[in-house]
Formats: structure tokens, C-alpha cells, sequence
């Protein structure tokens, strides 16, 4: 099984005009994932390689039912873009943009407040993928076995696709791999995703890959801590970040003396999380592990 995707999702590309959309449109329809509509405004009755363009997602959900959307357009739009999917009732929204003004995602985390059948991942986020079902964001189409046993969980992009190609490589399947995005406030958080993965009965063990900043790993290790069946492998990347540096994005940076990466690592070994010190050796721990 998999979460939140598969291969009966139905995607909407909201900037698919644009040469990010393209070219993002384009390989997640090589990878197999069913697009069925595009939308930039002041381009509806045009096509991108035979899908329709709309200029409104409203437009585009009543003519085609797209049951996802992914979101390519520049940072001062991408708030209201988010909103207009959430208005036209699009059970899964990911965002992509890097660079939403902090103000803006606080506006649209109240607004999803109200439409719980909403769910978004990101922003600044790669996406997700259920290995040879379907591909919504920028993950390589080579990453990711099919019809495994581990659910992956992480904020940072690249090391996402690290996981699931160590994963890959000592034959450990993935059932779904989800970039939750590095920003300090997004849509769907590790607590979200460790849910679903303790209740998909196909998925048997979980990797998390958290970085410093903020105290989601903190927050999610207490989770685990009182709720997984099923064994977790973590890793905090930022260890030897000087103090007050940001490392790669908004989310992560230390400031007020939380959100260090000893202090996530000893929240890990707290809550029964198998560490790994060693980004290389990920794929090996978890092949002891599960």
C-alpha cells in the first residue's frame, strides 16, 4: 500500500506553463503519474503535450477532477495558489515554491484549518513519491524501489533521495517517500506522516530525516515514544553547524538555544529511535534494523 498517493491519483499542475512546470510536468508523466489538467491564468484553452490548461483551478477541478495538485509558480503567488486549491477542495496540495514570506503561510495554515479534508505537503519541499505508482514533485524518476517494507519521512530534499537510494541499494523497498519541506511553518509535519504510516499495514518500519532548527524532531519523538508499532531509524543532519548559521533553508537555525542537533539526537535515543550518527550508513542500519 502507500500513503497519501497512488496510482489513482489524479494530479493538477498549478503553474504548468512556466519552464519549472514543464519541465516537472513532464517527468512526473514519465514517471507514470497520471496529469490531467494544467492551470496558469490567461492561458485556459491552451495545451502543454496534449494536457488542457486552465485558468482557474476551480475551472480545471469541475472539468476534470484532479484529486491532487502540485504547485510550480513564483513565491508572492504561491500563497493564494495553495488557498484557491484548498477552496476548490483538493484533497492533497504540494507545494514546491521556496521563498513564501512567513505571513503568507501563516495565512494559509488558518485557512487549511478550516477544510480538514485539505491535506498539504511543503512548501520548499521535493515532493513525494510512491515507488512505481506515483510521482508528484521533483524527486529523480531513478530513485525509489517499489513494494517495500520502509515509509521515509524528511525535511531536507536531497537527503530524501539519499535515503531511498541507500534504501534501494540494500534491497529494502520504499512504500512511500514524503519531503515534508524545510520551512518553519508548512502542512503536513512528521507527526502527520508517522501517522499514517503506524496505520498502513504494508509499511513495517519508518526512517526520519530531521535537521536542526525548530522542534518538530523533538515533538515527533514523543510520538514515537507513546504511539509506533513499528521501528524507526533517524538521522539529524547540521551536527557541526556553526551557531546561528542557517544551513540550506528557512527552518534551520538554531536560535534561543533550542533546536540543536544534540538535542534532537538525545530526544531519538529517548524515544527508542535507532540513530544514525553516519548519513552513509543509513541503509546499512536499517537493513539491521528491519
Amino acid at each position: 500500500m502507500s500513503v497519501f498517493l497512488d496510482k489513482n491519483t489524479r494530479l493538477l499542475v498549478q503553474g504548468i506553463t512556466g519552464k519549472e512546470g514543464q519541465f516537472h510536468t513532464r517527468q512526473c508523466v514519465a514517471y507514470g503519474t497520471n496529469v490531467v489538467a494544467g492551470m496558469t491564468p490567461g492561458k485556459g484553452g491552451q495545451k502543454m503535450d496534449g494536457i488542457p490548461v486552465y485558468n482557474s483551478v476551480r475551472e480545471a477541478a469541475e472539468a476534470t477532477k484532479p484529486n491532487a495538485s502540485m504547485i510550480l509558480v513564483p513565491p508572492p503567488f504561491a500563497a493564494d495558489a495553495i488557498i484557491e486549491a484548498i477552496d476548490s477542495d483538493i484533497a492533497l496540495i504540494v507545494c514546491i515554491t521556496e521563498g513564501i514570506p512567513v505571513m503568507d503561510m501563516m495565512r494559509v495554515k488558518n485557512y487549511l484549518a478550516q477544510k480538514p479534508q485539505c491535506r498539504l505537503v511543503g512548501p520548499n519541499c521535493p515532493g513525494l513519491m510512491t515507488p512505481g505508482e506515483c510521482k508528484i514533485g521533483i524527486m529523480p524518476n531513478s530513485m525509489g524501489k517499489a513494494g517495500g517494507p520502509v515509509g521515509v519521512i524528511s525535511r531536507s530534499g536531497t537527503l530524501t533521495y539519499e535515503v531511498m537510494h541507500q534504501l534501494t541499494e540494500v534491497g529494502l523497498g520504499q512504500t512511500t517517500c514524503i519531503g515534508i519541506g524545510g520551512d518553519p511553518i508548512n502542512g503536513t509535519n512528521f507527526i502527520d506522516c508517522l501517522t499514517a504510516f503506524n496505520d498502513d499495514p504494508e509499511t513495517k518500519a519508518v526512517v526520519m530525516v530531521g535537521e536542526i532548527g525548530g522542534n518538530a524532531e523533538e515533538d515527533a519523538c514523543a510520538f514515537i515514544k507513546a504511539n509506533m508499532d513499528i521501528p524507526v531509524v533517524g538521522f539529524i543532519a547540521g551536527l557541526t553547524a556553526p551557531p546561528g548559521r542557517r544551513m540550506g533553508h528557512a527552518g534551520a537555525i538554531v536560535s534561543g538555544g533550542k533546536g540543536t542537533a544534540e538535542a534532537k539526537i538525545e530526544a531519538m535515543k529517548a524515544a527508542g529511535v535507532h540513530h544514525c550518527d553516519n548519513l552513509g550508513k543509513i541503509g546499512e542500519l536499517a537493513k539491521k534494523v528491519f
